[in-house]
Protein backbone atom coordinates (compact mmCIF):
# COMPACT_ATOMS: atom_id res chain seq x y z
CA UNK A 1 0.00 0.00 0.00
CA UNK A 2 2.62 2.31 0.70
CA UNK A 3 4.58 1.85 -2.60
CA UNK A 4 1.29 2.27 -4.02
CA UNK A 5 0.48 5.66 -2.84
CA UNK A 6 3.98 7.27 -1.95
CA UNK A 7 6.74 5.04 -4.13
CA UNK A 8 8.31 6.87 -6.99
CA UNK A 9 5.56 5.95 -9.59
CA UNK A 10 2.71 6.12 -6.59
CA UNK A 11 -0.93 7.58 -6.65
CA UNK A 12 -0.45 10.80 -4.66
CA UNK A 13 2.73 11.38 -6.84
CA UNK A 14 1.15 11.60 -9.90
CA UNK A 15 -2.24 12.71 -8.89
CA UNK A 16 -3.87 15.72 -7.37
CA UNK A 17 -6.64 14.19 -4.65
CA UNK A 18 -9.61 16.67 -6.04
CA UNK A 19 -9.66 15.32 -9.16
CA UNK A 20 -10.53 11.87 -7.89
CA UNK A 21 -12.84 12.89 -4.88
CA UNK A 22 -14.00 15.87 -3.05
CA UNK A 23 -13.42 16.82 0.75
CA UNK A 24 -14.50 19.17 2.98
CA UNK A 25 -12.41 21.79 1.53
CA UNK A 26 -13.97 21.25 -1.79
CA UNK A 27 -17.51 20.91 -0.72
CA UNK A 28 -18.02 24.20 0.47
CA UNK A 29 -14.95 27.52 1.64
CA UNK A 30 -17.46 27.42 4.88
CA UNK A 31 -14.85 24.67 5.85
CA UNK A 32 -12.02 27.18 5.44
CA UNK A 33 -13.51 30.10 7.18
CA UNK A 34 -14.04 27.84 10.07
CA UNK A 35 -11.08 26.72 10.06
CA UNK A 36 -9.44 30.30 10.48
CA UNK A 37 -11.63 30.70 12.98
CA UNK A 38 -9.95 28.25 14.57
CA UNK A 39 -6.68 29.30 13.41
CA UNK A 40 -7.32 32.89 15.65
CA UNK A 41 -8.44 30.80 18.73
CA UNK A 42 -5.07 29.10 18.63
CA UNK A 43 -3.16 32.81 18.28
CA UNK A 44 -5.43 34.40 21.17
CA UNK A 45 -4.54 31.07 23.45
CA UNK A 46 -0.76 31.29 22.70
CA UNK A 47 -0.96 35.52 23.32
CA UNK A 48 -0.37 36.33 20.07
CA UNK A 49 3.29 35.09 19.11
CA UNK A 50 5.45 37.23 16.42
CA UNK A 51 4.84 34.06 13.84
CA UNK A 52 2.05 31.91 14.31
CA UNK A 53 1.64 29.26 12.16
CA UNK A 54 -0.32 27.06 9.72
CA UNK A 55 0.27 23.53 8.57
CA UNK A 56 -2.26 21.77 6.18
CA UNK A 57 -0.91 18.11 5.79
CA UNK A 58 -1.61 16.41 3.21
CA UNK A 59 -2.48 19.82 1.37
CA UNK A 60 -3.49 18.52 -1.85
CA UNK A 61 -3.96 21.05 -4.59
CA UNK A 62 -3.15 23.23 -1.44
CA UNK A 63 -6.75 24.62 -1.35
CA UNK A 64 -7.27 25.00 2.32
CA UNK A 65 -3.84 26.67 3.04
CA UNK A 66 -4.77 29.63 0.67
CA UNK A 67 -8.14 30.06 2.05
CA UNK A 68 -6.67 30.43 5.30
CA UNK A 69 -4.40 32.67 4.10
CA UNK A 70 -6.75 34.75 2.45
CA UNK A 71 -9.08 34.82 4.96
CA UNK A 72 -7.20 35.71 8.04
CA UNK A 73 -8.23 39.12 10.05
CA UNK A 74 -4.75 41.85 9.22
CA UNK A 75 -3.45 41.65 13.04
CA UNK A 76 -2.97 37.66 12.29
CA UNK A 77 -1.94 37.90 8.42
CA UNK A 78 0.67 40.01 9.24
CA UNK A 79 2.27 37.52 11.52
CA UNK A 80 0.92 34.14 9.66
CA UNK A 81 3.14 31.72 8.05
CA UNK A 82 1.77 29.05 5.95
CA UNK A 83 3.04 25.70 4.75
CA UNK A 84 1.43 22.95 2.59
CA UNK A 85 2.75 19.55 3.29
CA UNK A 86 2.62 16.99 0.47
CA UNK A 87 4.96 14.84 -1.61
CA UNK A 88 3.41 15.60 -4.75
CA UNK A 89 5.19 19.05 -6.87
CA UNK A 90 3.81 22.38 -5.83
CA UNK A 91 0.93 23.29 -8.11
CA UNK A 92 0.82 26.04 -10.41
CA UNK A 93 -0.71 29.20 -9.18
CA UNK A 94 -0.94 28.59 -5.58
CA UNK A 95 0.02 32.15 -3.71
CA UNK A 96 3.44 32.73 -3.80
CA UNK A 97 3.39 33.30 0.34
CA UNK A 98 2.12 29.13 0.88
CA UNK A 99 5.14 27.54 1.49
CA UNK A 100 5.31 24.08 -0.22
CA UNK A 101 7.07 21.01 2.24
CA UNK A 102 7.40 17.21 1.58
CA UNK A 103 7.43 17.70 5.78
CA UNK A 104 6.41 18.86 8.94
CA UNK A 105 8.54 21.26 9.84
CA UNK A 106 9.65 20.52 13.57
CA UNK A 107 8.39 23.65 16.34
CA UNK A 108 5.34 24.21 14.68
CA UNK A 109 3.99 27.24 16.86
CA UNK A 110 0.20 27.70 16.04
CA UNK A 111 -2.04 25.02 14.45
CA UNK A 112 -1.42 21.62 12.85
CA UNK A 113 -4.74 20.43 10.07
CA UNK A 114 -4.79 17.37 8.82
CA UNK A 115 -7.84 17.09 6.71
CA UNK A 116 -8.19 13.25 5.38
CA UNK A 117 -4.86 12.50 5.73
CA UNK A 118 -4.77 9.43 8.06
CA UNK A 119 -7.12 7.55 5.80
CA UNK A 120 -3.98 7.12 3.35
CA UNK A 121 -1.06 6.66 6.11
CA UNK A 122 -1.16 2.89 4.86
CA UNK A 123 -2.26 -0.33 7.12
CA UNK A 124 -1.94 -3.77 6.60
CA UNK A 125 -5.49 -5.64 6.35
CA UNK A 126 -5.91 -8.92 8.58
CA UNK A 127 -8.76 -11.75 7.84
CA UNK A 128 -10.20 -13.73 10.70
CA UNK A 129 -9.50 -17.27 10.16
CA UNK A 130 -10.53 -20.42 12.67
CA UNK A 131 -7.01 -20.22 13.88
CA UNK A 132 -7.18 -16.88 15.11
CA UNK A 133 -6.17 -13.41 12.37
CA UNK A 134 -3.90 -13.71 9.40
CA UNK A 135 -2.41 -10.56 7.17
CA UNK A 136 -3.36 -10.61 3.84
CA UNK A 137 -1.12 -10.04 0.82
CA UNK A 138 -2.29 -8.42 -2.85
CA UNK A 139 -0.71 -9.44 -5.78
CA UNK A 140 -0.23 -5.97 -7.30
CA UNK A 141 -0.71 -7.30 -10.82
CA UNK A 142 -3.79 -9.78 -10.39
CA UNK A 143 -5.23 -8.29 -7.22
CA UNK A 144 -4.77 -12.50 -5.81
CA UNK A 145 -4.82 -12.39 -2.33
CA UNK A 146 -3.44 -14.98 0.05
CA UNK A 147 -2.73 -15.42 3.77
CA UNK A 148 0.07 -15.13 5.97
CA UNK A 149 1.23 -14.84 9.70
CA UNK A 150 0.36 -11.35 11.86
CA UNK A 151 3.19 -10.37 14.23
CA UNK A 152 3.63 -9.52 17.40
CA UNK A 153 2.79 -6.30 17.45
CA UNK A 154 -0.41 -6.74 14.43
CA UNK A 155 -1.93 -9.03 16.96
CA UNK A 156 -1.29 -6.61 19.91
CA UNK A 157 -2.98 -3.80 18.20
CA UNK A 158 -5.91 -5.97 16.84
CA UNK A 159 -6.18 -7.48 20.10
CA UNK A 160 -6.41 -3.73 21.96
CA UNK A 161 -8.22 -1.97 19.14
CA UNK A 162 -10.28 -4.47 17.01
CA UNK A 163 -10.44 -7.60 18.63
CA UNK A 164 -13.16 -9.24 15.97
CA UNK A 165 -14.73 -9.43 13.01
CA UNK A 166 -14.38 -10.84 9.64
CA UNK A 167 -11.16 -8.25 8.34
CA UNK A 168 -9.71 -5.21 9.47
CA UNK A 169 -7.38 -2.33 8.96
CA UNK A 170 -4.24 -2.65 11.71
CA UNK A 171 -4.28 0.85 12.44
CA UNK A 172 -0.97 1.09 14.35
CA UNK A 173 0.76 2.97 11.72
CA UNK A 174 -1.94 5.73 12.27
CA UNK A 175 -1.57 6.42 15.99
CA UNK A 176 2.55 6.41 14.99
CA UNK A 177 1.92 8.72 12.03
CA UNK A 178 -0.73 11.28 14.68
CA UNK A 179 1.99 10.53 17.20
CA UNK A 180 4.64 11.67 15.15
CA UNK A 181 2.34 15.15 13.39
CA UNK A 182 1.51 15.99 17.35
CA UNK A 183 5.44 15.92 18.25
CA UNK A 184 6.38 18.75 15.74
CA UNK A 185 4.25 20.60 17.28
CA UNK A 186 5.73 23.15 19.96
CA UNK A 187 2.49 25.47 20.89
CA UNK A 188 -0.78 25.21 19.86
CA UNK A 189 -3.06 22.48 18.59
CA UNK A 190 -3.03 19.79 16.22
CA UNK A 191 -6.31 17.92 14.45
CA UNK A 192 -6.99 15.16 12.42
CA UNK A 193 -10.18 15.07 10.50
CA UNK A 194 -11.74 11.77 8.92
CA UNK A 195 -14.33 9.37 8.34
CA UNK A 196 -13.74 6.62 11.16
CA UNK A 197 -15.26 4.70 13.72
CA UNK A 198 -14.99 3.61 17.35
CA UNK A 199 -14.17 -0.02 19.08
CA UNK A 200 -17.79 -0.42 20.12
CA UNK A 201 -19.04 -0.26 16.91
CA UNK A 202 -15.95 -1.45 14.59
CA UNK A 203 -17.16 -2.31 10.67
CA UNK A 204 -17.38 -6.26 10.78
CA UNK A 205 -15.68 -6.38 6.69
CA UNK A 206 -13.14 -3.61 7.31
CA UNK A 207 -13.88 -0.29 5.14
CA UNK A 208 -10.44 -0.35 2.58
CA UNK A 209 -11.38 0.65 -0.75
CA UNK A 210 -10.03 2.61 -3.94
CA UNK A 211 -11.39 5.57 -5.27
CA UNK A 212 -10.60 6.94 -9.27
CA UNK A 213 -12.26 9.19 -11.19
CA UNK A 214 -14.81 9.91 -8.59
CA UNK A 215 -15.90 6.03 -8.25
CA UNK A 216 -15.04 3.42 -6.09
CA UNK A 217 -12.76 0.34 -7.55
CA UNK A 218 -10.88 -2.72 -6.51
CA UNK A 219 -8.35 -1.72 -3.71
CA UNK A 220 -5.41 -3.24 -5.37
CA UNK A 221 -1.88 -1.73 -4.63
CA UNK A 222 -0.67 -1.22 -8.17
CA UNK A 223 -0.44 3.01 -8.28
CA UNK A 224 -3.69 3.10 -10.29
CA UNK A 225 -5.88 4.29 -7.72
CA UNK A 226 -6.22 6.20 -4.18
CA UNK A 227 -6.13 3.43 -1.41
CA UNK A 228 -8.18 4.46 1.41
CA UNK A 229 -9.69 2.99 4.77
CA UNK A 230 -11.64 4.63 7.93
CA UNK A 231 -9.64 5.49 10.59
CA UNK A 232 -9.66 4.01 14.21
CA UNK A 233 -9.49 7.68 15.72
CA UNK A 234 -10.12 6.39 19.38
CA UNK A 235 -6.66 4.44 18.71
CA UNK A 236 -4.85 7.63 17.90
CA UNK A 237 -5.06 9.84 21.11
CA UNK A 238 -6.65 12.68 21.96
CA UNK A 239 -9.93 14.66 22.41
CA UNK A 240 -12.62 13.43 19.95
CA UNK A 241 -15.73 14.54 18.37
CA UNK A 242 -17.95 14.99 15.26
CA UNK A 243 -17.44 17.57 12.45
CA UNK A 244 -21.03 18.82 12.84
CA UNK A 245 -19.88 19.83 16.70
CA UNK A 246 -16.93 21.14 15.64
CA UNK A 247 -17.55 23.41 12.82
CA UNK A 248 -21.00 24.69 14.71
CA UNK A 249 -19.21 25.57 17.49
CA UNK A 250 -16.98 27.45 14.57
CA UNK A 251 -20.06 29.34 13.12
CA UNK A 252 -21.09 27.05 10.33
CA UNK A 253 -24.89 26.73 10.76
CA UNK A 254 -26.02 26.01 7.34
CA UNK A 255 -28.98 28.09 7.86
CA UNK A 256 -31.43 29.48 4.62
CA UNK A 257 -30.94 32.63 4.39
CA UNK A 258 -34.20 35.25 4.67
CA UNK A 259 -36.98 34.63 2.29
CA UNK A 260 -37.36 38.48 2.37
CA UNK A 261 -33.95 38.56 0.67
CA UNK A 262 -35.33 36.94 -2.44
CA UNK A 263 -37.29 40.24 -2.73
CA UNK A 264 -34.74 42.96 -2.27
CA UNK A 265 -31.69 40.97 -3.62
CA UNK A 266 -32.87 37.95 -6.01
CA UNK A 267 -29.33 37.75 -6.35
CA UNK A 268 -27.81 37.66 -3.45
CA UNK A 269 -30.43 35.38 -2.16
CA UNK A 270 -29.39 33.32 -4.68
CA UNK A 271 -25.63 33.42 -3.32
CA UNK A 272 -26.60 33.35 0.05
CA UNK A 273 -28.91 29.88 -0.74
CA UNK A 274 -25.49 28.04 -2.37
CA UNK A 275 -23.60 28.94 0.95
CA UNK A 276 -26.06 27.65 3.17
CA UNK A 277 -26.37 24.74 1.21
CA UNK A 278 -22.45 24.12 0.70
CA UNK A 279 -22.32 24.77 4.48
CA UNK A 280 -25.32 21.92 5.67
CA UNK A 281 -23.41 19.71 3.41
CA UNK A 282 -20.25 19.88 5.89
CA UNK A 283 -22.40 19.35 9.34
CA UNK A 284 -25.05 16.89 7.65
CA UNK A 285 -24.95 13.74 10.22
CA UNK A 286 -25.40 11.18 7.32
CA UNK A 287 -22.15 12.83 5.66
CA UNK A 288 -19.35 15.18 6.46
CA UNK A 289 -20.94 15.61 9.49
CA UNK A 290 -20.12 12.68 10.88
CA UNK A 291 -16.35 13.01 10.23
CA UNK A 292 -14.43 12.54 13.56
CA UNK A 293 -11.91 15.55 14.51
CA UNK A 294 -8.99 14.61 16.69
CA UNK A 295 -7.23 17.52 18.77
CA UNK A 296 -4.36 17.49 20.77
CA UNK A 297 -3.16 20.68 22.72
CA UNK A 298 -0.13 21.76 23.88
Amino acid sequence: MRQALYGADGFYRRERPHRHFRTSVHASPAFGAAVTRLLAEVDGRLGGPPVVEFVDMGAGDGRLAAQVLAGAPPELAGRLRVTAVEVAPRPEGLDERVRWAAAVPAGVTGLIFANEWLDNVPVDVAEWTPDGPRLVLVDPETGEERLAELDRKDRDWLERWWPDGERAEIGWTRDEAWAGLVDRLAAGMAVAVDYSHLRAARPPMGTLIGYRDGSWVPPVPDGSCDLTAHVALDACGGELTTQREALRRLGVSGGRPPLDLAKQDPAGYLRALSAATGAAELIDREGLGAFGWLTRIR
